[in-house]
C-alpha cells in the first residue's frame, strides 16, 4: 500500500519548517511533499532535521503556479494539504502590497482549486479514494482587527482586517470558506496569535531583539511598547494544526492561542534578563540599555487576545508551555545558532 501523500505549502518558513520535521517524525506512513518558493522567508537550512528521511520530498516552487501544483497534485497523488505558504510580514505588505494578494489570495485558489478539481468529479461528489481527503488553511488572529484593553477574538468574530497583509488573509480565509460551502471540500480554517520560538525569519520581533542585543545594537521597540499579542510558542502550534487536520470539523474555524499576553516592553525585558545571565556584557552593564522607541508603525493594531476554548474543548489541544518556559528555550536556540555561526 503505498503512503499517503500530504502537500504542505511553505515549509521552509518559521512555522512550517518547525511543523515538517515535527509530523513526518510522527506520521511515518505519510508521504510529506514540502513546497516552498525560497523567497527571503524560506530557509532551507531550517530542514536539515528532515534531509534524507524516507517520507519526505522537497520542491522548490510557487503556490500561484497552477500547472506545478497540478503536477504535483498528480505525480504524488496528493491526498490532503496544509497550507503555510503566505506573505507574512505586515511592513512589508505596506511598502509592498502586491506580492501579498498574489501570494495570499491568488495562491490560496490556485491550491483550492487545483484540489477540488483532483478530488471532485463535480460539485459534493467526491472521487472515490479521496472521501477523507482534506485541506487545511492557517490564518492569522490579524484578520480580526484590534481589540481594546478587555475583550478576546473569537471565532464568531466579525473580520475587520486592518492592513494589506491582514486584508489578503482574510480574502483566502472566505475563498476557503466558499469551496468548503459550494463544492463540498473537506476544509479546515486556524487563526492563530503570534508566533514564536526556534527558526523565526530574523527580522521579526524577538529574533532581532536577541541578534541586536548580543551584537551591542540598538533595540528598536514601535511607538510607546505598549502594543499587546498573545505569543504562541511554535511547536504548540504545529500540534494544534495537527490535532485540527485529522480531527477537525470540516466548515469549522478553530482560533488558536497561547494565553501568553505581553506588550512589546514585558518581551524586551524577558529577553534581554535572560541574555543578561546567559551572555552578561564584558562593561557589565544590561542589555537593556540598547533599547530605543522608534516612530510607530501605520495603523499598528494595539492588542491582539485569542480566546482557544473551542480548541480545548473540541479537540482536547493544551498549550505545553507557558511564556516564561518558551522564551527560554528561544532564546537559548538563538544563542546556540549565533555561537555556531561565530565558530
Amino acid at each position: 500500500m503505498s503512503k499517503k501523500s500530504i502537500l504542505v505549502t511553505g515549509g521552509a518558513g518559521f512555522i512550517g519548517s518547525n511543523f515538517v520535521p515535527y509530523f513526518a517524525q510522527k506520521y511515518p506512513d505519510y508521504h510529506i511533499v514540502n513546497l516552498d518558493k525560497l523567497t527571503y522567508a524560506g530557509n532551507l537550512d531550517n530542514l536539515n532535521d528532515i534531509n534524507g528521511a524516507a517520507n519526505y520530498t522537497f520542491i522548490q516552487g510557487d503556490i500561484c503556479d497552477r500547472t506545478l501544483i497540478e503536477k504535483i497534485f498528480n505525480d504524488y497523488n496528493i491526498n490532503g494539504v496544509i497550507h503555510f505558504a503566505a506573505e507574512s510580514h505586515v511592513d512589508n505588505s505596506i511598502t509592498g502590497p502586491q506580492a501579498f494578494i498574489e501570494t495570499n489570495i491568488m495562491g490560496t485558489f490556485t491550491l483550492l482549486d487545483v484540489a477540488r478539481n483532483h478530488w471532485f468529479s463535480a460539485p459534493n461528489q467526491v472521487k472515490s479514494g479521496y472521501e477523507n481527503a482534506r485541506f487545511h488553511h492557517i490564518s492569522t488572529d490579524e484578520v480580526y482587527g484590534t481589540l481594546g484593553e478587555t475583550g478576546f477574538f473569537y471565532e464568531t468574530t466579525a473580520y475587520a482586517p486592518n492592513s494589506p497583509y491582514s486584508a489578503s488573509k482574510a480574502s483566502s480565509d472566505m475563498l476557503v470558506r466558499a469551496y468548503c460551502h459550494t463544492y463540498g471540500l473537506n476544509a479546515t480554517i486556524s487563526n492563530c496569535s503570534n508566533n514564536y520560538g526556534p527558526k523565526q525569519h530574523p527580522e521579526k520581533l524577538i529574533p532581532k531583539i536577541i541578534s541586536n542585543a548580543l551584537s551591542g545594537k540598538n533595540i528598536p521597540i514601535y511607538g510607546d511598547g505598549k502594543n499587546i499579542r498573545d505569543w504562541l510558542y511554535v511547536l504548540d502550534h504545529c500540534k494544534a494544526i495537527d490535532l485540527i487536520f485529522h480531527n477537525g470539523k470540516s466548515g469549522e474555524t478553530y482560533n488558536i492561542g497561547g494565553h501568553n499576553e505581553k506588550n512589546n516592553l514585558e518581551i524586551v525585558d524577558a529577553i534581554c534578563t535572560i541574555l543578561d545571565k546567559e551572555m552578561p556584557r564584558a562593561d557589565k552593564t544590561s542589555y537593556k540599555d540598547l533599547i530605543i522607541f522608534v516612530k510607530d508603525r501605520p495603523g499598528h493594531d494595539k492588542r491582539y487576545a485569542i480566546d482557544a476554548t473551542k480548541l480545548e474543548t473540541e479537540l482536547g489541544w493544551k498549550a505545553d508551555e507557558n511564556f516564561a518556559s518558551g522564551i527560554i528555550k528561544t532564546v537559548e536556540w538563538y544563542i546556540r545558532q549565533i555561537k555556531q555561526q561565530a565558530a
